[in-house]
């Protein structure tokens, strides 16, 4: 290579130095009246065109533009690869062609600069497709250099070693992330397909996109703290929504039969590899349905996107194989929980849940009720066991306060939550219809705010009074797009899922 590259532990005086170089170079190019930031190039192709159709393209001329990612000189005459978001190709510069005066110019171009060249296509003698360059213009001189890339090819596959490896760097930096890790960048275009795929789908059904607010004068649809900001001009705190369950069901009061979002959502909680304080999710609800219909559309929406994305029902997720293949086992919550345990929890007083939580070595606190034990119980015993796709329902009616109360089993509700990979996946309703049943849920949220419950709802006294123009038979889904772009992709962390995820704030070393 042509000149120093940073790597992860780079020390500040070496990266000043060949960025005080990097500047030269720049000056000179101005000084030989080289504009090293024009407004456009012309780009005719991309690197793939070239290198899936070689038959069509050989000595013809092409124009492509890029980033370059290595370069040889070797005295009149250099190669080098472009790389642009398509995949890469080789170039090659002899100073016969493009002129000695050019040949000058180009060694003032180094590894990351973004240039464009015209030129004919041919193969190396090692079988290489090459561009032969005639022309090239410099389109963007980079100031700092990339981080040292070390790669090697074996057979078909690119196998790269500390490609920008140290992971906080790789999230606070995303854009070097994704110049240096090509997989990388293919992981946000598989996300960009699987919201493109479920939105399809939805409105393949008939059902209505819409947009709900995200400052909300009221929090509501889920139990979680949220982030609280002021409007000046209305003097009052305003709120970004945890979820907007309740506009979305405002929308079926007004008579739409099925309308979903993609909601940016907030919530003023915990960080680790599953939860980011701004995430999306995926709401829908439907009206005359209830959560057996909405089962088999996650069934079959899940199914759908898969087929879709990856050509196929099976996937791997962190070693494990799993079959999205209907259908999905659907086991209440209760009954899991006794298969794995050999406790019966139905309606078990507080008293005795607590006895059972310690013999199954599980902490608790004195605060929590029957609902929040169950919850605990599954969430460390049964939970990361739940690794093929299935539908746990029936939940406790105290952590549903928006869902409607089980038809045969009093205590519950009609819930469930599909999970695959040991995760939850998402979360479903019956939902609630009648505004008296809503208004003593809500209630009782409040009596949990006022006991020190800051994740406990609000009351929402607009919402009631939609309710009370009723609302029809409700069915509701909230799927958590981030999760389930881990899932397709193979990625451990909701941070590789996320271009920009939620960091600590940086010290900036220069």
């Amino acid at each position: 290579m042509s000149q120093e590259s940073q790597s992860p532990d780079t020390a500040p005086e070496d990266l000043n130095a060949v960025m005080q170089a990097r500047r030269e170079k720049l000056q000179r190019l101005r000084e030989a009246n080289v504009d090293p930031y024009p407004h456009s190039f012309t780009r005719k192709q991309l690197a793939a065109d070239i290198l899936s159709d070689f038959d069509a393209y050989e000595g013809k001329e092409v124009a492509v533009a890029g980033r370059l990612m290595s370069l040889r000189r070797m005295g009149k005459a250099s190669f080098a690869h472009l790389e642009d978001s398509s995949g890469r190709i080789q170039l090659y510069i002899r100073r016969d062609t493009v002129g000695e005066q050019n040949y000058e110019i180009f060694k003032l171009v180094d590894i990351g600069d973004i240039v464009g060249v015209t030129g004919s296509v041919l193969k190396t003698r090692t079988g290489e497709i090459t561009i032969e360059v005639s022309e090239f213009r410099i389109l963007s001189k980079t100031l700092r250099p990339l981080p040292v890339v070390k790669e090697k090819v074996e057979g078909d596959k690119r196998l790269v070693f500390d490609a920008f490896a140290d992971k906080e760097q790789r999230y606070r930096q995303r854009y070097v992330d994704l110049i240096v890790n090509r997989e990388v960048r293919e992981v946000f275009v598989k996300r960009s397909k699987i919201i493109g795929s479920m939105r399809n789908y939805l409105l393949s059904r008939g059902y209505l996109e819409v947009e709900t607010p995200i400052l909300q004068p009221l929090y509501g649809g889920a139990t979680a703290r949220p982030f609280t900001t002021h409007h000046n001009t209305l003097d009052m705190t305003l709120y970004l929504r945890i979820a907007n369950e309740l506009y979305l069901k405002r929308l079926i009061v007004g008579g739409y039969d099925g309308v979903f979002e993609f909601a940016k959502d907030f919530r003023n909680e915990g960080m680790d590899r599953f939860h980011n304080p701004e995430f999306t999710m995926m709401e829908l609800y439907v009206a005359y349905e209830d959560y057996h219909f909405m089962m088999d559309l996650v069934e079959d929406m899940f199914c759908t996107i898969a087929k879709a994305v990856n050509g196929s029902y099976q996937l791997t997720f962190q070693g494990k194989e799993i079959d999205l293949t209907p259908p999905w086992p659907r086991i209440p919550l209760l009954e899991a929980i006794e298969k794995e345990t050999g406790f019966d929890l139905y309606e078990k007083p507080v008293e005795e849940l607590r006895k059972i939580a310690d013999e199954l070595h599980i902490s608790w606190d004195k605060s929590w009720g029957q609902g929040k034990f169950i919850d605990e119980i599954f969430s460390e015993k049964v939970e990361p066991k739940l690794i093929q796709p299935v539908f746990i329902t029936d939940h406790p009616l105290s952590l549903s306060p928006l869902a409607k109360k089980h038809r045969d089993k009093p205590g519950l509700v009609e819930r469930f939550e599909p999970f695959i990979a040991g995760k939850e996946m998402g979360n479903a309703f019956t939902e609630l219809n009648d505004p008296i049943d809503q208004r003593e849920r809500f209630m009782a949220q409040v009596a949990l705010r006022e006991m020190g419950d800051d994740e406990a709802q609000p009351l929402d006294e607009d919402f009631l009074r939609a309710l009370e123009y009723g609302m029809p038979p409700t069915t509701g889904l909230g799927v958590g797009i981030d999760r389930l772009v881990m899932l397709f992709t193979d990625q451990a962390s909701i941070r590789d899922v996320l271009f920009f995820p939620q960091m600590r704030p940086e010290q900036y070393r220069d």
